[in-house]
C-alpha cells in the first residue's frame, strides 16, 4: 500500500526497498538517522592522488575526516604530495630523502615500495626528470589484450592482426 501511494508520487524504487525501511517502525523501533557509506578503498586512493586545488568540497571534507582517525593516512597522503612536487617539477633532486622518508614511516607498505624503488632508482629519476613515456606502447598492449580477450578461441592469429590493426588505425583518426 505505502510502496504503491510512493510510486504514485514518481519513486521508482523496488517493493523490496520500502518494506526493508519500514521494517524497524513496525518492531516499534526508532529509524536510524542516516548514515554516510564509508568510502571505498578505490575512491580514497582516488582523493589521495589527486592535487587539493582539483579535489571536489566533498572529497576534501571526507578525506580531513579520515585524517582525523587514521593519521597513517594522513602521513601516506604528506609523501604522496612530495612524490607529485616532484613529478610536477620533474626535479628528481628530493628522491633519495622521500625513499628514506618511505622507509621510516613505519608503514609496510610503503617501506616494501622505497625497497622496490631503489632497486631501479636510475629509473625512476629518468622517469621523474624526462617528458617521455610509454604510454602510447601501453595502450597498443591494452588494445592487444582486449582483442585476445574477445576473440579467444574464436578466431586464429590472421584475424586478431587484423582487427589489431583496424584498432591502431582507429585510434590514429580518432586522437
Amino acid at each position: 500500500m505505502l510502496h504503491q501511494e510512493i510510486v504514485a508520487k514518481g519513486y521508482r524504487g523496488h517493493y523490496q526497498r520500502v518494506k526493508m525501511a519500514i521494517a524497524p517502525l513496525r518492531r516499534g523501533l526508532p529509524i536510524d538517522t542516516p548514515r554516510e557509506r564509508p568510502p571505498s578503498p578505490r575512491e580514497v586512493a582516488r582523493w589521495i592522488i589527486t592535487a587539493p586545488s582539483r579535489r571536489s568540497l566533498h572529497a576534501a571534507e571526507a578525506l580531513r575526516r579520515l585524517f582525523e582517525h587514521c593519521p597513517e593516512l594522513q602521513r601516506t597522503h604528506g609523501l604522496v604530495r612530495q612524490f607529485a612536487a616532484m613529478l610536477e617539477s620533474r626535479d628528481a633532486t628530493p628522491l633519495s630523502d622521500w625513499l628514506d622518508h618511505l622507509t621510516a614511516s613505519r608503514l609496510p607498505a610503503l617501506a616494501s615500495l622505497a625497497s622496490a624503488l631503489r632497486e631501479d632508482q636510475a629509473a625512476v629519476v629518468q622517469g621523474i626528470t624526462t617528458p617521455f613515456n610509454s604510454g602510447v606502447n601501453e595502450g597498443r598492449i591494452t588494445d592487444l589484450k582486449l582483442q585476445k580477450r574477445l576473440m579467444a578461441g574464436r578466431a586464429g592469429v590472421p584475424l586478431l592482426r587484423h582487427r589489431v590493426i583496424l584498432m591502431a588505425l582507429l585510434r590514429r583518426h580518432h586522437l
